[in-house]
């Protein structure tokens, strides 16, 4: 029984030398795989740190959207980091094949999951790339959401309401339905209905409301104002105001136009009618 225990230490022995042996042998081809893997992380990332710098003047002197800049930078930032980090990897002794594999696996399975992040990511940059809109814009959604735009993300634009209210709005919405631009041709057009007695004279009406045009200060004479009866409503006869001015001054002229309008139309005695009905009731007299 002594001479087993005598022989077990001696083989645990044994296999203690051999694994020293392999430890001593191998060492200094471990430490030489790290500090040369320290050594490429730390020149991969003052190359990429320089590299950005370059990328980002460049981006500057070619006069790219901020937007599309920031998101370009980021995007090559990672991609070389990721480059590095396979090549640090790789000095370790890991394979490249099985890494690349796992990395590929690991972006099907977050690109399936994030589905809807990545069309509004495509959507970001079909809208920072083809400019429908820009900063400082006032929009319309299809939606019916409108409003100044204030920033506009790579995932997602967000607008100032008139009311001061942020609304958030995803970019793969915006790129696949219509948008209506007021901002982009520099000018807006007016375009309010008012409504006249059916006993008013209608050439006198039109004659009073584009005099009361003429007189604004902020309406442009060309494109020509106009005065245009559209429609007999049921209560009315209405006509439509279409006046042209600068996107600034819009809201100004318009609001000064229906003020006017109206005190003009008082002053000629041209009835502005509310909406009215006729009741007739009938009614069954009986001989008792």
């Amino acid at each position: 029984m002594q001479d087993l225990s005598v022989e077990n230490v001696g083989k645990i022995q044994e296999h203690w030398d051999k694994f020293i042996d392999s430890v001593l042998a191998y060492a200094p081809r471990f430490i030489s795989a790290i500090v040369s893997a320290i050594l490429i992380l730390l020149i991969g990332l003052w190359i990429i740190k320089l590299l950005s710098r370059f990328i980002d003047k460049l981006f500057e002197k070619q006069k790219i959207d901020l937007s599309i800049r920031r998101f370009l930078g980021s995007l090559i930032n990672w991609v070389l980091k990721i480059m590095l980090f396979i090549v640090v990897v790789t000095q370790l002794g890991v394979q490249t094949s099985t890494f690349v594999a796992i990395i590929g696996a690991a972006g099907l399975a977050i690109g399936l999951a994030l589905q809807g992040s990545l069309a509004n990511f495509a959507g970001g940059v079909l809208i920072l790339t083809l400019k429908p809109f820009r900063v400082g814009d006032f929009i319309s959604t299809a939606n019916g959401v409108s409003g100044t735009v204030m920033i506009i993300d790579i995932f997602n634009t967000r607008l100032n309401t008139p009311q001061n209210q942020l609304i958030v709005v995803p970019n793969g919405e915006l790129s696949n339905n219509s948008i209506t631009n007021y901002t982009q041709l520099g000018t807006r057009r007016t375009w309010f209905d008012i409504g006249i007695a059916y006993g008013s004279n209608l050439k006198q009406a039109k004659e009073i409301l584009m005099n009361v045009i003429k007189n604004n200060e902020f309406a442009f004479t060309e494109p020509a104002p106009q005065v245009v009866v559209t429609e007999l409503g049921d209560s009315a006869v209405n006509l439509s105001i279409r006046v042209t001015t600068s996107n600034e001054n819009f809201w100004t002229m318009h609001e000064q136009l229906i003020i006017d309008c109206k005190e003009a139309l008082d002053t000629a005695g041209i009835e502005i009618p509310f909406p009215q009905r006729d009741v007739h009731l009938i009614t069954n007299n009986k001989e008792s």
